[in-house]
């Protein structure tokens, strides 16, 4: 099975190059069974690492395009009536597929975000009274613009919650950014990418995953780290239950990665700033240099806290 985690990584880092530390927060994020948030410009590779990874793991793919007019039927599905029948048929919507893409979702209003983060949270949805089953697995990768820009309805925490991770891609390296000038148009390279993972064995390290050890020290310090965000005079509020089994989950699913049958220190270091950035806030009076403006979800500054401050041991 590691072998096969190699060929995705490396499968997929052909067409996002120069960005293996994001893919395989992605991957880590999938075999939790969570859902990603990317936030970044536009232009910087979001779109493309979804489209890569629905190739690569063979699922049944969707993208939705948020926009200020999108309706929650646009997203679960409508009935429509059929009059040679005389009855309603259900015809479902982009969210009833195993990875969808929610492009931009953060230029939708509150009421279209809400219809699919119930999805997310439910992995349901409800259409007129009749609850209907999505499918599995379901995995949820948005993307949203910096709030900063115009036309952005920004997600509220409860929201933000939902996501297991938020990642951001970032400008590429020169290196990389001269092979994407000189080399093919990267929708052609995502034209020819093959599966490389099964549905069964997708099922197979996700139990795995599931099933990594994590010692009694190593809770420790999870603990340690929770309780620095309820308790530091700099965080506006800490992290939630949900925040710190989110912290063990992914932390095991990346000692899978990292071929390890238990977890380590470095682990949760490695998805600490996906778990957390989107999860806290800087009090008032505690904005560092560097931190995040005013509003923005980010929360680095506050990660480099926790990995400087609270001790391993």
């Amino acid at each position: 099975m590691q072998t096969i985690l190699k060929d995705t990584i490396k499968e997929v880092s052909g067409v996002l190059l120069g960005k293996e530390h994001q893919i395989k927060l992605a991957l880590a994020c999938l075999l939790s069974k969570g859902h990603l948030l990317i936030e970044d410009l536009p232009g910087m590779g979001k779109t493309t690492l979804a489209h890569a990874l629905a190739a690569v793991l063979g699922l049944s793919y969707n993208r939705i395009q948020f926009t200020s007019d999108l309706l929650p039927a646009d997203i679960l599905g409508v009935s429509i009536f059929d009059k040679d029948t005389g009855t309603f048929s259900f015809h479902p919507g982009p969210v009833f597929n195993q990875l969808v893409l929610a492009d931009e979702i953060n230029r939708s209003t509150p009421k279209s975000q809400s219809a699919l983060l119930e999805a997310m949270e439910e992995r349901q949805v409800t259409v007129e009274g009749e609850t209907r089953e999505l499918p599995a697995p379901f995995f949820v990768i948005a993307t949203q613009n910096p709030i900063s820009q115009s036309g952005t309805f920004p997600l509220p925490e409860s929201q933000l919650d939902r996501f297991l991770m938020r990642v951001r891609l970032g400008y590429p390296d020169p290196a990389a950014e001269r092979i994407l000038m000189q080399g093919e148009d990267r929708r052609l390279v995502l034209q020819r990418m093959k599966p490389t993972l099964s549905q069964e064995q997708l099922y197979e390290l996700q139990a795995q995953c599931a099933s990594v050890n994590v010692s009694d020290a190593l809770l420790d310090y999870v603990q340690r780290l929770v309780d620095y965000t309820r308790q530091g005079e700099e965080f506006a509020y800490g992290l939630s239950p949900r925040g710190s089994l989110a912290l063990v989950a992914a932390a095991k699913s990346w000692a899978v990665l990292e071929e390890r049958n238990h977890v380590v220190p470095e682990d949760v270091q490695a998805v600490l700033p996906a778990i957390v950035e989107h999860r806290v806030r800087e009090a008032s009076g505690f904005v560092a240099q560097g931190a995040a403006e005013a509003g923005d979800h980010t929360g680095s500054a506050l990660v480099q806290r926790l990995l400087t401050q609270v001790d391993i041991i």
